[in-house]
């Protein structure tokens, strides 16, 4: 090798080391602004639960029972059960004094249907904040923490905000149709649902998905995480996530603030590129695509929980008492979205 080559060699070199350690700059910058939250996690240990907490547990519980228990697995594949899920949905609606309204479509010969029920604004505002959770489980799987907790507690929050003044106009939505086959593809419920929304104009300002939201350990190494992740969460699941990409971080960063600041139960958030492992996988994908600002609150599903996407998540297996804590301190969350104006 010349002297001239060695020289282009070293120099060539040179600058992939330094296209390397820039990307790593800004890999690392991007990742610790997306986990720097507002305020602290709760530590320490849980106090009782308060007589409301309990009875919103038992209401809870009762939800899950008859989505994974009475009615159990529920998609195209068990089609009668997944029409039962939606009369079940749209009766506990309709007795909290919603009008619910289905928006049916097709998948081959199958009728599906997502289910609203909306509390509205205020008149002086068009804003809209969505609420939503898929009500179909995985082929092979009764699905009471994936995903009938995000559906009780999609329930239990429409129950309580029916009583509260808001000024956006906001949307409960039971999804259909989450779940393979249909994930990311436009059989998807909240992929119609939020194309249908954005062709319309209207003006969803945050959406929260509720996904896998029931399952709950101290233990030392109950939790796992995909890289890079592993590096900077703890080690036990004891925690509820909020997730969003990076433009939704703003939305990620205004819901832990508020979550943290009315619950007593520990708590994390993430804004990460989207297209890394486990970032967009729920409805909130769906809103992105159109455009929304989209997040998830989770319990991190398959990182934590064995029985995913089983036969075994069954409802004994959720932790009813600390998804009452979950969904008491999301009603903050929802009501200040509400009223962001």
């Amino acid at each position: 090798m010349t002297k001239r080559n060695r020289t282009r060699h070293r120099g060539g070199r040179r600058a992939a080391w330094l296209l390397f350690a820039s990307l790593g700059v800004l890999l690392g910058g991007m990742i610790i602004m997306g986990i720097n939250m507002p305020d602290h996690s709760y530590s320490g240990a849980l106090p009782p639960l308060s007589p409301a907490q309990a009875e919103l547990r038992s209401r809870l519980y009762r939800h899950i029972e008859t989505l994974a228990g009475t009615i159990g697995e529920r998609n195209l594949d068990h089609y009668s059960a997944l029409q039962a899920a939606a009369r079940y949905i749209t009766e506990v609606f309709t007795e909290l004094g919603y009008q619910p309204v289905a928006h049916p479509y097709h998948v081959g010969s199958y009728l599906v249907q997502n289910i609203e029920a909306v509390k509205p604004g205020s008149p002086e505002t068009d804003e809209v904040i969505v609420i939503g959770a898929h009500y179909d489980s995985v082929r092979g799987s009764p699905g009471a923490n994936d995903n009938a907790s995000g559906v009780a507690a999609l329930l239990e929050l429409a129950r309580w905000l029916r009583a509260q003044p808001v000024a956006r106009e906001v949307r409960f939505v039971a999804f259909v149709n989450e779940e393979p086959p249909y994930f990311y593809s436009d059989a998807m419920g909240s992929l119609r649902y939020a194309r249908q929304a954005a062709a319309r104009g209207d003006r969803i300002q945050a959406m929260l998905s509720l996904e896998t939201i029931g399952y709950y350990s101290a233990e030392a190494n109950s939790q796992r995480y995909p890289f890079p992740f592993r590096l900077f969460y703890p080690s036990h699941g004891n925690f509820i996530g909020f997730v969003g990409n990076l433009r939704s971080r703003a939305l990620v960063r205004q819901a832990i603030a508020s979550f943290r600041a009315s619950a007593e139960f520990p708590s994390e958030g993430v804004a990460a590129p989207g297209g890394l492992t486990g970032i967009g996988w729920s409805d909130h994908w769906s809103f992105w695509q159109v455009g929304y600002r989209a997040i998830m609150v989770t319990d991190t599903a398959l990182f934590r929980y064995a029985p995913y996407h089983t036969p075994g998540d069954r409802p004994e297996r959720v932790d009813a008492e600390s998804l009452a804590r979950v969904v008491d301190g999301l009603r903050a969350v929802v009501l200040d979205l509400a009223n962001d104006v």
